[in-house]
């Protein structure tokens, strides 16, 4: 039984609010963007081009293109479910942005309207979208409760029918695995497993359905490890976490951003463990699989932490000067 957050769950959330912490943050493929109308509402390819852009740790281009795709997604959030469908996708991508960027009061603000399109969109896959967005503010901004209660709202949207399909599960599995780490980070050790459990099941599920043509799916085993160790870091358990981070292959994780995130967990692993040279070949692993990753707040921190520990470590005084400069693009 998952162990019930201190205090209750608030139901009445950013998803059903509309809006929750404050700020904005304000990013472009080559041929995919149509015609750059001002305020026209966005279509499936531009969408998905800007999802490859993030996918691609190319957040500089994204930042440009952004604000054109969230004039368009105000606009087209009153289209109809699809277009209300869209639009929150373009805030979640604002939000997920926002979080790569350091700026949680922009993503909660971005994730407000996310959430409130996606239940006009009246689409489980869009509402799982909007709250896995939705925990990364709240939980950051001590709401871990509400973060829970978002997930576990979508979870049942996604697994209500009788036989969900591959899409249903693929972001069941994933919102479980973001409860799973958001629990972790609250030390709820209970809940942290129970739902990494139910996310490694449902990856087994999904591993024998066929997926629709066209679409891939992010729930895999190697998604589950790389979640695992974040999960395990932060319930202080370091040699499971170690354990998943050896049996890990990040060349199967699908996207640039993923692949940086495993070795940037496995990075502060490695520093929890004291091997600070593990650390930084890690550290440098982040820069060779998506640049902009290693200059991102949380990133630059980790870097200063490991100098911290060994200043003299061969090659770190450049990684730390070029992962520095790279901080303005970053924040465009």
């Amino acid at each position: 039984m998952r162990e019930v957050v201190g205090g209750g769950m608030e139901r009445r959330s950013v998803l059903g609010a509309g809006a929750v912490l404050g700020a904005v943050m304000v990013v472009r493929p080559q041929a995919a963007w149509a015609a750059d109308e001002p305020g026209r509402p966005p279509s499936d390819a531009e969408l998905a081009a800007a999802h490859a852009l993030f996918e691609a740790g190319a957040y500089d281009r994204l930042a440009r293109r952004l604000p054109l795709l969230l004039a368009g997604a105000e606009r087209g959030v009153d289209t109809g479910p699809g277009g209300a469908a869209r639009a929150a996708g373009v805030w979640v991508l604002a939000s997920q942005l926002a979080v790569k960027q350091g700026r949680t009061g922009a993503a909660g603000t971005y994730v407000g309207q996310a959430g409130a399109a996606a239940r006009r969109s009246g689409d489980a896959l869009v509402l799982a979208a909007a709250a896995r967005a939705a925990a990364t503010p709240l939980r950051r901004t001590g709401r871990t409760g509400q973060a829970l209660d978002l997930l576990q709202e979508a979870l049942a949207h996604l697994t209500a029918g009788p036989r969900p399909g591959a899409a249903e599960l693929d972001a069941a599995g994933m919102a479980a695995l973001t409860a799973s780490y958001t629990a972790a980070q609250a030390h709820l050790a209970t809940a942290a497993h129970d739902f990494a459990d139910e996310a490694e099941h449902t990856a087994l599920r999904l591993a024998r359905l066929p997926h629709p043509a066209g679409r891939s799916c992010q729930l895999t085993a190697d998604q589950c490890a790389l979640y695992r160790i974040g999960i395990h870091r932060h319930l202080g358990d370091i040699d499971t976490a170690l354990a998943h981070a050896r049996r890990l292959n990040p060349g199967r994780l699908p996207t640039a951003e993923r692949r940086a995130r495993a070795a940037t967990d496995t990075a502060r692993t490695l520093l929890d463990a004291g091997d600070t040279t593990g650390a930084f070949a890690q550290l440098r692993l982040v820069e060779d699989a998506a640049p902009a990753e290693a200059c991102r707040p949380s990133v630059r921190a980790l870097t200063v932490r490991i100098a911290e520990h060994r200043p003299g470590l061969p090659g770190l005084a450049a990684y730390a000067r070029r992962t520095a400069a790279g901080t303005n693009t970053l924040s465009r």
